[in-house]
């Protein structure tokens, strides 16, 4: 080997080893930062978390408030957003947190149908106008798809009448492969409906066998071809990673998978362990699941897989490719994060019909009534059946605008009078071990996250939570933030 050639070998084993260091010390490092910020925290879909709310406003106030929000969506010539839950799910998956109804038995849609729309009868009363604008219009659950083709018409058009589209409406409706059927998707289509959103969580056996939620590639693929061939142009797979037994491996195949099958978005999530409050979670045990560190590995090994395939990370655990709204909206700066997730706009109010539905004027949140006897009974009593509420104040609406941007855009800033708060004099000091780790970087009256802090976005938000600081739960409460 001549000398040149000598030399150059040698930097490249060196350059090499050099690399590796610099990678092991990163590993290392990031280990023990996961180590460090993995505690219980809020996942911030809203902002006083539901756990502090505490001024309850009354059905009176509420409607005065949506009436309000009304308007100003008016001025601003779009209108509202309504969401429906549907609690029904034949089989129950036990990695689930949603408000869920198990039973076989469909005769129970029916009247459900007719329960929901008499709630909506309620307020178009109570609201007092003529045709009330709609934007947006969400359908979830449950398993939205437990409804028949005939069940879903009578709910979309009873909701329908009496609205006034906007140009621009956006119709969306989660499913679950196994039970949705060409004839329900072909009655959304002609309603409107142009975006699906299909519950995948995982392709591995044993995986699926341990949350009871067994389906095939091949179901997701003729749900997702058909959808697509009656008009649908924004399909979102839902996966979930840190669920028992899942490895590299497993969360490979899902993903390789999902490329083949291509949709518009992608929700990557975190499994949410709450035993305490879901004791279907306790089906399996705590040393099935992935350790912290272990969790997080699966993400960021999900996450490239991803960005490898053309996908584009958008705020906390979510992917979309560069064609699809959403991705759109994180670049032009329009995205938005509710009880639904990220939304590629802000629509207010969002009103919630359904059990256990949750609404939001922006100045006010309430939820219904939980329990579904007890729903149906106050609805019958032409009654709003609100469960609990939470009127915000100054400090609140402040406070949720800057978790919102962190959330959303990755930075926030407090120059101006009107986002500044007593509570953000203290942020740096709160914000000190995560400026020391390179989460954040402080500049003025100005926070943004780096690319290492995405992974402790939630713990970073926590910093911003007056409530939190204030009075922190005296139980375990929270899922953890990795």
């Amino acid at each position: 080997m001549r000398p040149a050639q000598t030399l150059l070998w040698r930097a490249r084993v060196e350059l090499s080893f050099a690399f590796q260091r610099a990678q092991n010390v990163m590993i290392a490092k990031t280990t023990e930062l996961l180590k460090k910020y993995d505690v219980p925290g809020p996942r911030y879909t809203s902002y006083p978390t539901i756990l502090y709310w505490n001024d309850e406003p009354t059905v009176d106030d509420w409607i005065q408030s949506v009436s309000l929000s009304l308007d100003r969506a008016a001025r601003d010539g779009a209108g509202a957003a309504i969401y429906i839950h549907i609690p029904f799910c034949r089989s129950l998956c036990t990695y689930c947190g949603c408000n869920s109804r198990i039973t076989s038995n469909t005769t129970l849609g029916r009247p459900y149908v007719e329960t929901v729309l008499r709630e909506w009868k309620i307020y178009r009363e109570r609201l007092d106008r003529q045709r009330i604008p709609l934007s947006e219009l969400h359908l979830g659950g449950g398993t939205p798809t437990f409804l028949s083709a005939g069940e879903l018409e009578q709910l979309i058009d009873g909701i329908l009448d009496g609205v006034r589209l906007s140009p621009d409406a956006e119709f969306s409706i989660e499913s679950d492969p196994r039970v949705t059927h060409a004839d329900q998707l072909a009655v959304l289509s002609r309603l409107g409906f142009r975006r699906l959103s299909l519950g995948i969580q995982d392709f591995d056996p044993r995986v699926q066998l341990a949350v009871n939620r067994v389906q095939s590639e091949l179901q997701v693929r003729v749900v997702t071809e058909h959808a697509r061939a009656l008009g649908f142009n924004s399909i979102n797979f839902d996966l979930i990673y840190g669920l028992p037994f899942q490895t590299l491996r497993s969360i490979e195949q899902t993903v390789t998978a999902v490329m083949r099958l291509r949709p518009d978005r992608i929700a990557f999530y975190g499994y949410a362990h709450v035993p305490w409050v879901k004791p279907g979670q306790r089906h399996f045990t705590e040393a099935d699941l992935p350790t912290g560190d272990q969790k997080r590995t699966l993400y960021e090994f999900g996450r490239r897989l991803l960005e490898a395939g053309g996908y584009r990370e958008i705020g906390m655990d979510h992917f979309a490719l560069e064609t699809d709204s959403l991705w759109r909206a994180s670049v032009t700066g329009t995205l938005h994060r509710n009880f639904m997730g990220y939304t590629s706009r802000l629509v207010s109010p969002l009103v919630g019909l359904g059990v256990s539905s949750i609404s939001d004027s922006w100045e006010m949140f309430v939820q219904n009534e939980k329990q579904l006897e007890r729903y149906e009974q106050r609805v019958a009593k032409d009654e709003i059946p609100l469960f609990r509420g939470h009127r915000l104040h100054g400090e609140d609406r402040i406070l949720r605008r800057h978790i919102l941007n962190l959330m959303t855009r990755f930075e926030t800033e407090w120059k101006s009078r009107e986002l500044r708060v007593p509570y953000l004099q203290d942020i740096e000091t709160k914000l000190a071990e995560a400026r020391r780790d390179g989460l954040v970087r402080l500049r003025g009256n100005r926070c943004e996250v780096t690319q290492e802090g995405r992974a402790f976005l939630r713990n970073i938000c926590m910093a911003f939570d007056a409530r939190l600081a204030r009075k922190a739960p005296d139980t375990e409460i929270f899922s953890r933030t990795i």
